[in-house]
């Protein structure tokens, strides 16, 4: 039986244990989203994981949050609109980790997320 390595290794989100995603298949998961009435957002982060800087007490919450690529796409109705985003992320932070993620704005929470680049792949 083979097990997993965590050491230099790690995985991101829903389909980070498998291939990286096609272009078509990226456009598939983002009508999904759209579909569901999920509001798409990209975000990027060059080192990938959570870490804390200035502050090892409880309640602090620096570097928590990657960072959103402009603002969640509210009204957005075609894939074809967050591809575009996407590769103009792509374009101005090519050494970045790039997530895109679904939030269903009448709940208020984060229904869906994937990797969409790893810089080390």
């Amino acid at each position: 039986m083979k097990t997993w390595n965590p050491i230099n290794n790690k995985k991101f989100e829903t389909l980070s244990y498998i291939p990286p995603l096609s272009e078509q298949s990226i456009a598939k998961e983002i009508e999904y989203m759209i579909k569901k009435g999920w509001v798409p957002c990209i975000e990027f982060d060059e080192v990938g994981y959570v870490y804390r800087e200035n502050s090892r007490m409880p309640n602090y919450y620096d570097g928590r949050y990657w960072t959103l690529w402009k603002l969640p796409m509210f009204g957005c109705t075609d894939s074809s609109q967050v591809l575009k985003e996407i590769q103009e992320c792509r374009q101005a932070y090519p050494n970045a980790y790039i997530r895109c993620l679904a939030f269903d704005n009448v709940k208020q929470a984060q229904c869906m997320a994937f990797l969409i680049q790893n810089p080390n792949n």
